[in-house]
């Protein structure tokens, strides 16, 4: 009998982590956890796949599968690559960007992992083989709010830890020297300012980092879609810009390079619709000339399905690691991340599936 999926559930989960200094502020709370929202898909056959979505938006995504997801995929063929593409045409009318397509990227993820097991052949292999067997890691520190302090002794943290790559969430010149105090040159160093300054606002402050030598600036403006102003910024500065953690469809990233408005694009797979969307966008900007970095701010499944995508794609790229003390991070023993690179799993389909004995602690 040919399988189908006999069953899908939402696993969400909040695990306390430490950032070595006061939490930042997020949605006007405290940021004092890791938010995740994980998707596990069950097989007629007892296959199971599993897959992420963007954590923080809970239970909005735990209520479109509730509504409507899990009717459209139930009895469905996990195999059937238009599976996906067809539930979000049915529910286009409710959007198609944000909550929808972060609830179908976990399901996208999920049904690569189901393949992948069915075949017997890792994720990156399914994309087309993976062309390389380790991918370095980068530390992502979390916001100080300018603190140099924090932002020195927590980027001496990342290197001790083996990292080569270190990003900062700060908005200010003095906060990307204190970091480069610590590392000295050769070591870059990614800023990402979350959409920080209105256009005609920015080239201040991103002149000031320049002497710092970033490796790019990320989402300088509000609204991130503005890629005529980021163009501008990015001309009138010389340095190096990043943007599409917040792309509110696949589309945008052919816009923001015909604009001439970014030097990396940054597909999260966990908004963007997943292994499909995101390994495209990679695909298509790599022929463009423009390198595909994806964002990960995560550690589950949308964390491998990402190293994945990196290890099939054309152009190498960092994996980026979010980078705190966390109770507990999905895949620590089976695909760790060692001295600031992780080797990429060659087993059947994401190479792992997260510790459910763990995740109960800690779910929601």
């Amino acid at each position: 009998m040919p399988v189908t999926i006999s069953a899908v559930e939402t696993i969400q989960l909040r695990i306390p982590l430490d950032t070595w200094a006061p939490p930042p502020m997020f949605a006007g709370r405290p940021r004092t956890h890791v938010e995740a929202l994980y998707v596990k898909v069950t097989c007629s056959d007892g296959t199971v796949g599993w897959g992420e979505c963007f954590g923080s938006s809970g239970t909005a995504v735990i209520a479109a599968f509730d509504n409507w997801i899990r009717f459209l995929a139930v009895g469905k063929d996990p195999t059937d690559k238009g599976l996906v593409p067809t539930i979000e045409r049915l529910l286009h009318g409710l959007g198609r960007a944000g909550i929808i397509m972060h609830a179908l990227s976990g399901l996208d993820i999920a049904l690569w992992d189901i393949r992948g097991k069915l075949e017997g052949a890792s994720v990156s292999k399914l994309l087309g083989g993976a062309k390389r067997k380790r991918v370095e890691t980068y530390a992502s520190l979390l916001q100080y709010a300018g603190d140099v302090e924090h932002v020195k002794r927590n980027t001496a943290r990342a290197l001790e830890r083996g990292y080569r790559h270190i990003k900062l969430h700060e908005r200010t010149p003095e906060a990307v020297a204190a970091a480069r105090s610590v590392t000295g040159p050769g070591i870059p160093i990614k800023v990402d300012t979350n959409c920080a300054w209105l256009p005609g606002e920015a080239d201040k402050p991103v002149m000031g980092m320049k002497a710092s030598d970033p490796y790019w600036v990320e989402e300088p403006i509000w609204p991130p879609e503005d890629f005529e102003s980021a163009a501008k910024l990015r001309k009138a500065t010389g340095v190096p810009i990043a943007m599409g953690e917040n792309a509110t469809s696949p589309s945008d990233f052919k816009k923001m390079i015909a604009a001439g408005a970014t030097d990396y694009v940054q597909p999260s797979i966990v908004k963007i619709g997943g292994i499909t969307q995101l390994f495209r966008i990679a695909t298509e900007s790599e022929k463009a000339g423009v390198t595909c970095v994806p964002h990960a701010f995560f550690f589950g499944p949308g964390y491998l399905a990402t190293l994945h995508c990196i290890a099939a794609k054309e152009r190498d790229a960092p994996l980026e690691r979010l980078f705190a003390d966390v109770a507990f991070v999905t895949y620590a023993k089976s695909v760790p991340d060692v001295n600031g690179g992780v080797d990429v799993p060659d087993r059947p389909g994401l190479g792992a599936d997260p510790e459910e004995d763990l995740m109960a602690k800690f779910r929601v």
